[in-house]
């Protein structure tokens, strides 16, 4: 399955008012995996950033000037996302903005070009209810490093999403899945297959022999049969 993790960064918080989208970036997870594909532009908004989002994100006009403007890069975006499930956290948000800027050239919405949403934070809330599930509280509960976070940035949150998402979602892993085990011999990784093959190893007699010896010491103890004497294997 194809994810991609999306976060922007923009001028402000409504579109509806003229704010508009400063930098898109966006992670690709194929199968449970990071790939290394992503997606990052920095966008000229053709507007200065309102005071306080200047001081969440700090793109300035002045390093914006440059940058291609929302139009030049919508088609590679749309070309990037189309069919794949998107994740982003508080996804209203950013989806508004992004539908609002699609729209304004004419394309379908944005959210018509991908494939169904995931909104970490409407899943972080169900986990964690009545807990604080911004993407920093659920970076320090999931022991996802983002020391070098001073500023929002777009692809830098995404990349902390991906991260925050995958140990979010670890138990809802396919039953298929691929696992490594350690091999007894020298202690390197070998790869045992879909986990429904399961590999059976018989004790060595020596073992057998120890084992017994402990089921002793505890029937002595005990004066009497021990418990776990109900779970010898039947020969």
């Amino acid at each position: 399955m194809r994810q991609i993790v999306l976060d922007t960064e923009t001028t402000g918080l409504n579109p509806r008012t003229g704010d508009r989208i400063i930098e898109v970036g966006c992670v690709e997870i194929f199968n449970r995996k990071l790939t290394g594909n992503n997606f990052h532009r920095y966008i000229n908004p053709e507007r200065d950033s309102d005071e306080a989002a200047l001081a969440v994100h700090g793109l300035t006009t002045e390093f914006l000037s440059d940058k291609p403007k929302f139009h030049e890069i919508a088609e590679e975006l749309r070309a990037y996302v189309a069919g794949a499930e998107v994740i982003i956290h508080n996804a209203p948000f950013d989806l508004g903005f992004l539908n609002h800027e699609f729209t304004r050239l004419g394309m379908r919405p944005f959210v018509e070009h991908c494939g169904p949403i995931i909104d970490t934070l409407v899943q972080a809330k169900e986990i964690f209810p009545g807990k604080r599930n911004s993407l920093d509280a659920l970076c320090d509960r999931y022991e996802i490093s983002n020391a070098h976070r001073k500023l929002h940035g777009a692809l830098l949150d995404a990349e902390l999403l991906a991260d925050v998402y995958l140990a979010m979602t670890r138990g809802q892993n396919s039953l298929t899945m691929d696992v490594e085990v350690e091999s007894s011999a020298g202690g390197e990784l070998i790869d045992v297959g879909p986990l429904g093959e399961i590999i059976v190893v018989a004790a060595a007699a020596e073992e057998l022999a120890l084992h017994e010896a402990v089921l002793a010491d505890l029937d002595k103890s005990m004066k009497g049969s021990c418990v776990w004497r109900n779970y010898a294997p039947q020969g």
